[in-house]
């Protein structure tokens, strides 16, 4: 006869939940990214007045500036999360290949899309940002 213990259900573990925490993160980023990487159009098509009002007042502030600034951002949560589930050393890498895939696909299969190796570049520096990042919190906890 087995024991009560082997019965009865075990309460969820919490750090169970916290370990998947970073996939369950990466995996709604990875759905953000597509959505943005892949619609049809620019997604940034609704932002263009607000964007020339902007550089009207403060002709520093491009569209070119805007959007490598924005894709840097956007590949910031690569750089966070891939190093809490694989090496380090394969982040960058994988930063560049996804990166270059999605310009590649915009490229071929998206003619209102625009791609550019401006992109691949602040993609790709995004992503060592978000690891640089990661890496500076890392430490300040370990002094801490």
């Amino acid at each position: 006869m087995p024991s009560p213990t082997e019965i009865a259900p075990r309460p969820p573990d919490p750090r169970a939940r916290a370990d998947r925490m970073p996939q369950l993160l990466l995996l709604a980023y990875l759905v953000a990214l597509a959505l943005t990487a892949f619609w049809p159009t620019p997604v940034d098509a609704g932002l263009a007045p607000l964007l020339e009002t902007v550089t009207r007042h403060f002709p520093v502030v491009t569209h070119a500036r805007v959007e490598f600034a924005a894709n840097i951002a956007l590949f910031l949560p690569i750089g966070v999360l891939l190093p809490l589930m694989m090496p380090r050393t394969l982040v960058l890498p994988v930063a560049l290949v996804a990166t270059v895939a999605i310009e590649s696909t915009q490229a071929l299969l998206l003619d209102a899309r625009v791609p550019s190796v401006l992109d691949i570049i602040a993609n790709t520096t995004g992503a060592c940002l978000g690891l640089l990042i990661l890496e500076a919190f890392r430490a300040r906890r370990r002094r801490t």
